[in-house]
């Protein structure tokens, strides 16, 4: 691809060469074709006057060049001149002569007119000989040594081509279409000049484009060569993978058909074996239903010796039966003792503690009311455990806050012991109450959960005493009722609190 990229850019710059090369070679034949190059007017007046009968005829053929237009259209740099002229003109001259077509740009800039109606100004300086003679005693009164100079025939060497060329139109001295045609040669020349150079340099940068496209191309080469090199290596290490692999794999194939035939010599001597103990314990099962037969034969004949042996005994017995109840209403002896059943009860019953309010269920709306009203009542408040019931979208300290002033008010009114406990890893700073406050708040240490605090508080206290614990975690829940302290939901709680 980048070998074709490099021709086309090679073909591309041979075009514009050749192209520049037919250009010259019609600028040539263009000057063959009109004979002898151009003389200048003073040269012209010169040969008009040394040729026969050239007097009259020669002025009225001048006069008539210089009413008709010229041969070729004027080019593009010395039209562009011209309508600048012409238009910069236009903004002086009065309404009465004003062309008609022009009147309606009259009014513009000077750029803006010759932008906007150059055609027309172009084709209104052509047609009318009065405006382009306004136009052309303007640029004597500009440039009066230009002026001077074309009128005599002689064109300054010094002088721009493009307004020489404009300055000839629009005065229409003799021999005026010979200095346009002259000046047009030159810009010709120019321009085919500036042709050739761009067309060099074209062939230049498509040069350098080229020998950059072989290098890359020469570069990408080798990194290929070198990948196919890579590759080549990849599959001859891939092939001998494989073929490693394919000896593997038969091996595998021909352990795996041991195997199988392994597999099969000990299922066949497993099922011989399995025959040999299945008939081998068919065998014992004769023998021990055998055993039985005898066992239970010797049991009746033990049976039948017994019971002589037992009623003997029984005799006995009730003889000594009758001789304790005679020695009991002697020695007035009560007629029973306590079942050993009766003991382990009392101790069971001694050991055990009441739960405060064992009556109520767990949902009962009273529940609280009721363990409020029992003397040394002392109630253990899982703090969070409350507050994420009731309003856990405040903020912690919020929530804390909240929560303890229902408390002090519950506290105030059922005059009970209440001790609302905080988990205290999120807590840096315990915050400091009055001592007036009847609500005692205790923030569990890092190492220690609040749960593990609380059930530590409920082993604390003595057996026998009232204790409630509101909380809704099950495993609180679970380890003080072990305890024997009476557990209240959180929302039941927030009921009686009114939050």
């Amino acid at each position: 691809m980048q070998e074709d990229q490099a021709d086309g850019c090679a073909e591309s710059g041979s075009a514009a060469a050749r192209a520049v090369r037919s250009r010259r070679r019609g600028a040539v034949v263009t000057s063959e074709a009109g004979g002898r190059p151009r003389r200048g007017g003073a040269e012209e007046s010169a040969a008009a006057a040394k040729r026969p009968g050239g007097g009259e005829g020669d002025g009225a053929e001048s006069a008539e060049s210089a009413v008709e237009g010229p041969e070729r259209p004027l080019p593009e740099a010395v039209r562009a001149r011209v309508v600048e002229y012409g238009s910069e003109v236009l903004g002086g001259m009065r309404l009465s002569d004003l062309p008609p077509v022009l009147r309606r740009v009259a009014k513009f800039e000077p750029r803006r007119r010759a932008r906007l109606a150059g055609p027309q100004i172009a084709a209104q300086l052509e047609a009318d000989a009065g405006f382009r003679g306004q136009v052309a005693e303007r640029v004597e009164q500009v440039w009066p040594e230009l002026v001077g100079e074309l009128r005599r025939g002689v064109v300054p060497p010094a002088a721009d081509p493009v307004a020489v060329a404009a300055a000839a139109y629009l005065l229409r001295p003799e021999g005026w279409r010979a200095v346009v045609d002259r000046v047009r040669e030159e810009l010709d020349r120019q321009e085919t000049a500036k042709e050739v150079d761009d067309a060099a340099g074209t062939i230049a940068d498509l040069r350098r484009r080229l020998e950059e496209a072989k290098s890359g191309q020469r570069e990408e080469l080798a990194r290929l060569r070198s990948e196919l090199k890579d590759q080549r290596s990849t599959i001859a290490d891939l092939r001998r993978r494989l073929h490693t692999e394919r000896e593997r794999a038969k091996e595998a194939m021909n352990e795996a058909e041991q195997a199988i035939a392994e597999a099969a010599d000990r299922s066949a001597t497993t099922t011989g074996q399995v025959n040999a103990v299945e008939a081998e314990n068919r065998r014992l099962r004769n023998r021990l239903a055998a055993a039985e037969a005898q066992v239970e034969n010797a049991r009746r004949a033990a049976r039948a010796g017994r019971s002589a042996d037992e009623a003997r005994l029984r005799v006995l017995l009730d003889v000594l039966l009758e001789a304790s109840h005679g020695l009991r209403r002697e020695l007035a002896l009560p007629s029973s003792i306590e079942s050993p059943a009766d003991l382990v009860a009392e101790q069971h019953s001694a050991g055990a503690a009441s739960v405060p309010g064992q009556g109520l269920p767990d949902d009962d709306p009273g529940l609280v009311d009721e363990l409020l009203s029992l003397p040394r009542m002392h109630v253990l408040v899982d703090g969070y455990n409350v507050t994420k019931t009731g309003y856990g979208t405040l903020p912690l300290a919020d929530q804390r806050s909240r929560l303890l002033s229902s408390l002090e008010g519950l506290a105030s009114r059922a005059k009970t012991e209440i001790t609302c406990v905080f988990d205290g890893a999120d807590v840096s700073t315990p915050p400091v109450l009055s001592a007036t406050r009847r609500v005692r708040l205790l923030f569990s240490e890092p190492d220690e959960t609040a749960d593990e605090l609380i059930i530590r508080l409920v082993r604390a206290e003595p057996r026998g005493r009232p204790l409630a614990v509101v909380t809704s975690d099950q495993e609180i829940v679970a380890a003080v009722r072990r305890e024997g302290a009476r557990t209240v939901a959180s929302s039941l709680l927030l009921r009686r609190l009114g939050g």
